[in-house]
């Protein structure tokens, strides 16, 4: 049965049946917010962005790492009607422009910085006009829409509010205000943008309802069989559908306890779990992996470990052996989909025999309506027989913000999304991955799309062509591959490629290896064989042992 609730009614209904219980937990901060108190500080924060002026549908920009403001934020816009827009914290200048701009984003709250990226440096580099203009009052040449920078930090900072300004600013604002703005808003009302690299080479701002991520939490939240008992650490980010729907929605939409990571370190996760006494854990199968082989692992106590999710990444088989019998999490369920599915499709139950958990991504959850079907003829195929899976249901988003004809690429006109993905489904409903009619790759739980890659790298004066393929790797499941024809007369070293990415384009983006090369496999009609690419990088680079691990 689907809920049909806005996620700011959904938070005062969970903190009206269990005032006094923990909401939110940073044990790395001794930070408790009881769910009253988490009403509190979010409704604050609600009439704080209010008092700036930022209406209903109004789009807001959150670039931070899983600071105890993101969560804030996060059911804040909800309550108040802003979109959050999450960005990923491994942008450079260049994305961050490009997303700023195409999501028309009014308000940006920012930390500092996170490992090697200065965020305030990138954002003044974008934006020099913050040196001289009021907070709330910016205009940039290069960001038009752009009025409200808030710094989530203690140091004033040109051209921009302080988060403590904003929750001062709240006293301009009544509650009466806020509830009533509260109530206008409708539970089919786009609230959450994420964006999504896409083959166009340019990222789409996938726009969520407040029914789209809610109904995804709640099934998510039944599939590992949540409650108000339960405590969730979440180190996977917030800024990915995982953090933020899986994560932080499930736990307010069960009751359950909040324990975020601020940002992903082995030790300090298994140090929260052990003192937090946490039921569930979230990751990537990376981030299994580095816990299962830190140096502390064997003196922590995870006995309290029940449940939780892995997914983000095809899942090797001998890591799930390991959390099941190494960590105890006996119940873990792998889960699949992506941003435009709110993001899970189909999913793993405690229930399910071993194989099962480690062979398929489960059944799709209730409400959802799933099929494989022949890419060239659109026909729904038999068990057993691979091709694309298609979704169908409440959890399919309203679409790309602003691009109407990539909207109707991916959802036909009977509301099936085609996901890209090549799959197979067996007699009883369950769905095993097999590739993907896409390009894109997977690195550590992060989407990189080889069109966005290329664009960039064709920028390089340099270059004259290049491909981008994903080879397998056995720590983050595929790595980036750039195969690159140099200009006639250039000389061109893999230095200077590397050179020339960083700093512009995410970390993860940037490619492990290069090669350069005269000419590309091509069919007789002219195409580019990626598979062969790959297929020889396979060999030459001595990748046949990774690309033989078993994966669900």
């Amino acid at each position: 049965m689907l809920r049909n609730i806005t996620i700011g009614d959904l938070l005062d209904e969970t903190a009206g049946r269990y005032p006094e219980k923990e909401a939110l937990v940073y044990q790395e901060r001794g930070l408790r917010y009881s769910f009253a108190e988490f009403q509190g500080i979010c409704n604050q924060a609600a009439r704080g962005f209010m008092s700036l002026g930022i209406q209903k549908g109004e789009n807001i920009a959150i670039w931070a790492t899983n600071v105890p403001e993101w969560v804030i934020s996060q059911y804040a816009t909800a309550k108040m009607g802003a979109v959050l827009v999450t960005v990923n914290t491994s942008y450079r200048t260049h994305e961050l422009e490009y997303l700023l701009r195409q999501s028309e984003a009014t308000t940006l709250l920012l930390i500092d910085s996170y490992r090697d990226a200065n965020y305030l440096a990138m954002i003044r580099d974008i934006c020099p006009e913050l040196d001289t203009a009021k907070p709330g009052e910016l205009c940039a040449e290069r960001l038009p829409h752009l009025k409200n920078v808030i710094y989530i930090g203690d140091e004033r900072q040109p051209g921009m509010f302080l988060w403590s300004d904003l929750l001062k600013r709240s006293a301009s604002v009544s509650e009466e205000e806020r509830i009533a703005r509260q109530r206008t808003l409708e539970p089919d009302d786009v609230i959450n943008m994420q964006y999504t690299s896409g083959t166009t080479g340019f990222p789409k701002g996938v726009m969520l309802s407040h029914n789209n991520i809610v109904n995804n939490a709640v099934k998510v939240a039944g599939c590992q069989r949540l409650g108000p008992e339960d405590r969730v650490c979440i180190p996977v980010p917030f800024f990915h559908c995982f953090g933020c729907v899986m994560g932080t929605l499930a736990c307010v939409a069960t009751g359950a306890t909040m324990v975020p990571v601020t940002a992903f370190d082995p030790g300090l996760v298994l140090s929260v779990v052990e003192k937090e006494r946490c039921t569930a854990l979230y990751g990537v199968p990376t981030m299994f992996i580095a816990e299962l082989n830190h140096p502390s692992f064997g003196e922590r106590d995870l006995s309290s470990l029940r449940t939780g999710i892995m997914a983000g990444s095809l899942c090797p088989t001998e890591v799930m052996k390991s959390v099941i019998d190494k960590m105890g999490i006996r119940d873990i369920t792998i889960a699949y989909g992506q941003t435009e599915s709110s993001p899970v499709i189909t999913q793993t139950v405690p229930e399910d025999s071993f194989e099962r958990k480690v062979t398929t991504v489960g059944r799709v959850h209730e409400g959802v309506e799933a099929k494989v079907i022949d890419p060239v003829t659109g026909d729904t195929l038999p068990p057993g027989v691979q091709g694309e899976l298609c979704t169908r249901g409440y959890l399919v988003m309203k679409g790309y913000y602003n691009m109407p004809e990539q909207t109707a690429k991916a959802i036909d006109s009977d509301g099936w999304l085609h996901t890209g993905d090549l799959a197979t489904v067996d007699e009883e409903g369950y769905f095993r991955i097999t590739g993907r009619l896409k390009d894109m790759i997977i690195r550590g739980g992060e989407n990189i799309y080889p069109r966005e890659v290329e664009e960039f790298l064709y920028t390089h004066p340099k270059i004259l062509d290049v491909q981008i393929v994903g080879v397998p790797d056995p720590l983050y499941g595929e790595q980036v591959l750039a195969c690159i024809r140099v200009r006639p007369g250039e000389a061109l070293t893999e230095e200077e490629v590397l050179r020339y990415c960083e700093g512009k384009i995410a970390r993860f983006k940037i490619p492990k290896y290069i090669r350069f090369m005269d000419e590309y496999p091509m069919t007789a009609s002219g195409k580019i064989q990626k598979f062969k690419l790959r297929e020889q990088a396979i060999h030459d680079l001595g990748l046949q042992a990774a690309s033989d691990t078993e994966t669900a």
